[in-house]
């Protein structure tokens, strides 16, 4: 086997590995919602680690972010980009959340 085909080899395997990882993820979360119904408390919270575990699986093996110096300035942009949306978000809920606040309105 020649070098090249033997990293497409590796590459194909990183990215069934990483598919068989997201779909058995995404199964455990409809799984949990169905089983347990969704009003149960402890779901939600099973459904949010499920998910965080689902994007590292996804950040590993299809956007290949690893902890190696080569793909550090990757991480830095998926963190930055992290950092700025939940500015938007937060900064967002704050607003409308004072906005209702002074328009007397309940709060949800």
């Amino acid at each position: 086997m020649d070098r090249h085909s033997e990293l497409h080899r590796r590459e194909r395997r990183r990215y069934v590995i990483g598919y068989g990882g997201s779909l058995l993820l995404t199964l455990a979360m409809f799984g949990a919602a169905h089983w347990f119904g969704i009003e149960t408390r402890g779901v939600y919270l099973t459904i949010g680690l499920l998910g965080l575990a689902q994007l590292i699986v996804q950040l590993v093996y299809f956007l290949h972010i690893d902890r190696r110096r080569s793909s550090r300035e990757d991480l830095d942009l998926v963190l930055f980009s992290t950092l700025v949306l939940l500015i938007i978000i937060g900064g967002t809920v704050w607003i409308l959340g004072n906005l209702a606040m002074r328009m007397h309105m309940p709060v949800m």
